[in-house]
């Protein structure tokens, strides 16, 4: 059975269900006796113990940005008049993870256009360099300034710009952190540059230089998001048992503790799609790690399956402010929530929530110990330093690919070897990921597969696009509870795309990326299928043996 409770103020409405309100409560007063709220905003690095002080101690500066990102608007305003008048009404955005999940969906609910290339998928990558050039803008995102992807797009462009007589100094701009390899490079070049803060990590960073230069140059209303969040800051400083980040972070942390390790998200009527994208890499990079974790599941609607029926170990969470919607969900776990605020009421109030939850489970919510390896894996298959794969067989146009221990001698069909991966799910407590290392836009109805699988299994499904997720649920699927099995689908492009300046071409790349990813799930003994098809016109295999 689940009790449900109340918390509202200016900008924000929450309503909170969980199993057993006396345990609920005492933890949200414990953490108001601890003074956690007061302690966030103060930049407190001892409240996740004392291996987390160092990384804390340089990533909190995101409690006030609401305030310190006021210096930017007037100059990105500014810049966007200047493209205007030269005629430049597209804006392109290269950034992966929070440097794009963020912009994306800012833009989203402002209604204007932001082209954003996170991808390394050849195909994906000559269609924006394809469309509208002479009236493109790049925004080129970074905060180490060495990110492999953004470095290709970026040379990518400056080599389109070059080739059709524009001087790329006058279309790209750079967001970096000070110091980065990018600024130097960036500013050699004659780029415009935009520093944004270094005390605040990739996820956390919606409301500074990476969040708003794209989406303010786009003509998204950037002033009206910091007010949102601003308007909610007070709320989420105060030492009580109504701060909504609070009240938020003790239910995900305590449903964790529980068993109930999942996150359901549905949009209940939101403005702002793609909210629940962003907010997966948030909670999933920050707290998928030590063999723990909150697994976002991102659904369609609240009619969706992992939804409407839900698991044991779903917590349903919708957002919008459609509250019946919220209130009839019917949790089988019995815990759930319901979240109404201004878009950047809800970033900043999600942020917090995801430090207080990290703090009840016991992690460190502001480092990624698991993300490196698969980059340092697909580096090595691009020195030549890793094997090959071998396909364990083939079945029409689709190339089997299996990590060890797992798939039955003798297998011939891609439908068996699905059938196989599946027979590895935990009925209680796994979940199935789909990788998809294609074309975003071209092959988007791939994401079908994820309801299909869910209804077929029962068991919470994701769906991400690689490399994109690898900056997201990546860390997740590495660093937290070892219960997932993983299906990734790769395939040949309509045509390679060289990188322009380096050893290896687009296709190479992205290739890599998904080897080097499954070579690390291997290794941690997580079962991988990967399905390979010969061309986007054969992905209907795949989906036919996903259903």
């Amino acid at each position: 059975m689940t009790a449900w409770s109340t918390a509202e103020g200016p900008g924000f409405s929450l309503v909170l269900g969980y199993r057993d309100e006396r345990a609920y409560a005492d933890l949200v007063q414990q953490l108001v006796t601890d003074r956690v709220a007061s302690g966030i905003a103060g930049r407190d690095r001892t409240l996740w113990g004392p291996a987390a002080e160092d990384e804390a101690d340089k990533r909190l500066a995101w409690v006030s940005l609401s305030t310190e990102s006021r210096g930017l608007v007037d100059d990105i305003a500014a810049l966007q008049v200047e493209h205007r008048e030269a005629g430049l009404s597209r804006v392109v955005l290269c950034g992966m993870g929070g440097s794009s999940l963020a912009p994306e969906v800012i833009c989203a609910e402002a209604g204007v256009e932001l082209v954003v290339l996170d991808s390394s998928d050849p195909d994906f990558v000559r269609a924006a360099l394809e469309d509208r050039l002479a009236e493109t803008v790049v925004v080129v995102s970074s905060k180490s300034g060495g990110t492999v992807e953004t470095d290709s797009q970026r040379r990518a462009f400056e080599k389109a710009f070059a080739d059709a007589g524009i001087d790329p100094a006058t279309r790209i701009v750079v967001v970096t952190d000070p110091g980065s390899p990018l600024e130097e490079s960036a500013r050699d070049a004659g780029y415009r540059v935009f520093l944004a803060d270094p005390e605040v990590g990739g996820r956390y960073s919606a409301l500074t230089a990476f969040g708003l230069v794209p989406s303010g140059l786009a003509g998204a209303d950037i002033a009206r998001l910091l007010d949102q969040a601003e308007a909610v800051r007070p709320a989420l400083e105060a030492d009580g048992v109504d701060n909504p980040g609070l009240r938020l972070g003790a239910l995900l942390g305590a449903a964790n503790l529980a068993g109930a390790d999942k996150l359901v998200l549905a949009d209940a009527g939101s403005t702002y799609p793609g909210f629940g994208d962003w907010a997966e890499q948030l909670v999933a990079e920050s707290t998928g790690k030590d063999g723990k974790g909150i697994l976002p599941v991102v659904v369609g609607s609240v009619a969706a399956p992992n939804f409407s029926p839900s698991g044991a170990d779903g917590v349903l969470v919708t957002f919008g402010p459609d509250a019946a919607a919220a209130e009839a969900a019917r949790p089988a776990s019995g815990w759930g929530a319901h979240v109404d605020a201004g878009l950047g009421a809800q970033m900043l109030l999600w942020e917090y929530a995801t430090a207080v939850a990290g703090r009840v489970i016991g992690i460190n919510p502001f480092d990624q110990p698991d993300v490196e390896s698969a980059k340092a894996a697909a580096r090595e298959m691009l020195d030549g330093g890793g094997a090959s794969p071998t396909p364990v067989f083939v079945d029409g146009p689709v190339s089997v690919y299996a990590s060890e221990g797992w798939l039955p001698e003798g297998t011939t069909t891609v439908a068996d070897a699905v059938e196989a991966l599946l027979g590895h799910l935990d009925g209680e407590h796994g979940y199935v990921a789909v990788q998809a290392y294609l074309d975003r836009h071209r092959d988007a109805a791939l994401a079908d597969v994820r309801d299909a699988l869910a209804e077929r299994t029962g068991r919470p499904v994701t769906f991400g696009w690689g490399p994109r997720f690898l900056h997201s649920t990546g860390q997740y699927h590495k660093g937290g509870p070892d219960t997932g099995v993983y299906v990734q689908v790769t395939g040949d492009p309509v045509a390679d795309l060289a990188v322009p300046d380096r050893p290896f071409t687009f296709h190479e790349f992205l290739t890599a990326q998904a080897v080097g990813d499954g070579s690390v799930l291997a290794d941690k003994g997580r079962p991988v299928l990967r399905l390979h098809v010969t061309g986007p016109g054969e992905l209907g295999a795949v989906s036919e043996a996903l259903r």
